[in-house]
């Protein structure tokens, strides 16, 4: 009895602690992207919603929830501009024709969109593709095609929300407005009688986390430029917001990050009592010496073996061509001269302090200068060798 009160005592204060740090901690960040107007989450569209009067400061904001169909039947009279942003779109077609008549009356449309589906995609023969890091680390580089918008330097983006582009087009009618690498377009218009169609495939471009970035309101704002003056701005949230006759039993239960892994975890708790019970009686099993890595090693043996060959200008020549590379291959800059443009465009596009670019690149220059058989001193390798590594480490 006494041993069963002690065990009660302690799960009850393990209950305590554990509450207290539910209340008292932080609250995490939800980057799930929703695309509301009231979630001031990084995907959300509050800071949109809150400033498009800057852009259209006589227009009159509308909000629908229902399908594009049902939507335009009840607009009013005048001119509009009609924006959806979701991750999924898929255009019905009795939506399509609904959206063809819209704008050729004079309307504009403004979709972004990961995924375009449906009567929109087909009649279009619109295809869209990506190249999505899962390190959400690279930072593409995309501009208008217009040199009245165009930038001198590209405009580069976290997360790797610009990844997405339009791998297939009919270009006999989409105008490209905007590229990804100058090649891939990722910003398209249709003509539709007196409106038009404007298309994007990178939704995230127009939510909080990309307008407190000084590059994402310039960008955003040069988009809206191609969509003019009106007396209205139609809200579509259909392809937002979850259906309001949503009657799952598990609505609850996975509407709230704490239920929905308190459900998670019954589940396998369930499962692994039952896998136990489940187990037969056999024998200890002997524990085995799991088998070593020596991959490092290996490396570190290599490494010492050019060393003590003392071939520093061997050692120095590969790191110059994989730095090279990789510059090349992460932001597409060309390294055939290494002069004062290549530095000032890599400080910009790295935010490296450009005394350690200057000072790298300066090294890198006055080497290709020696002679293969010049000697090459143990200094002199090891701060070009701090150098590389500093760059790679402030680049992360």
């Amino acid at each position: 009895m006494k041993g069963l009160r002690i065990y009660f005592i302690f799960g009850g204060l393990l209950l305590v602690l554990y509450i207290v740090a539910q209340y008292t901690k932080p609250a995490e960040i939800n980057w799930n992207p929703t695309y509301l107007p009231e979630d001031k989450n990084p995907f959300g569209t509050y800071i949109l919603r809150q400033h498009i009067q800057d852009v259209f400061p006589k227009a009159e904001q509308k909000v629908y929830k229902t399908d594009i169909y049902n939507t335009l039947k009840t607009v009013p009279k005048g001119s509009s501009n009609y924006f959806i942003i979701a991750s999924t779109l898929k255009v019905e077609n009795l939506d399509f024709v609904a959206m063809r008549k819209y704008m050729e009356a004079g309307n504009r449309i403004f979709i972004a969109a990961f995924q375009m589906d449906g009567a929109l995609a087909d009649s279009l023969k619109i295809n869209l593709g990506s190249d999505f890091d899962f390190q959400n680390k690279t930072k593409y580089p995309i501009n208008f095609t217009s040199p009245h918008l165009k930038r001198e330097m590209d405009y580069y983006f976290e997360k790797g929300i610009a990844a997405q582009y339009f791998s297939g087009l009919d270009t006999t009618k989409a105008l490209v407005l905007g590229r990804k690498y100058e090649i891939k377009p990722n910003l398209i218009q249709y003509r539709f009688g007196k409106g038009s169609l404007l298309l994007c495939p990178n939704p995230q471009l127009f939510t909080n986390y990309n307008l407190l970035n000084e590059n994402g309101s310039d960008y955003v704002a040069k988009v809206f430029s191609y969509l003019p003056s009106a007396k209205t701005i139609i809200w579509d949230e259909y392809y937002v917001r979850p259906a309001a006759n949503e009657q799952s039993v598990f609505r609850v239960l996975f509407g709230y990050d704490e239920l929905r892994w308190a459900y998670y975890l019954a589940l396998v708790g369930l499962l692994i009592f039952v896998l136990y019970e489940m187990k037969r009686r056999q024998r200890i099993i002997p524990l085995l010496d799991p088998l070593t890595n020596s991959s490092v090693e290996f490396a570190q043996t290599i490494g010492r073996v050019y060393y003590q060959q003392r071939n520093h200008h061997d050692i120095i020549e590969k790191k110059i061509n994989y730095f090279l590379e990789y510059v090349r291959n992460k932001y597409r800059l060309k390294t055939t001269e290494l002069d004062q443009e290549f530095k000032e465009t890599l400080v910009k596009i790295t935010g490296i302090d450009a005394a350690l670019i200057e000072q790298l690149v300066g090294y890198i220059n006055s080497f290709n200068k020696l002679d293969e058989k010049a000697k090459i001193d143990d200094q002199y390798l090891i701060d070009f060798n701090k150098l590389i590594e500093q760059f790679y480490k402030l680049d992360r």
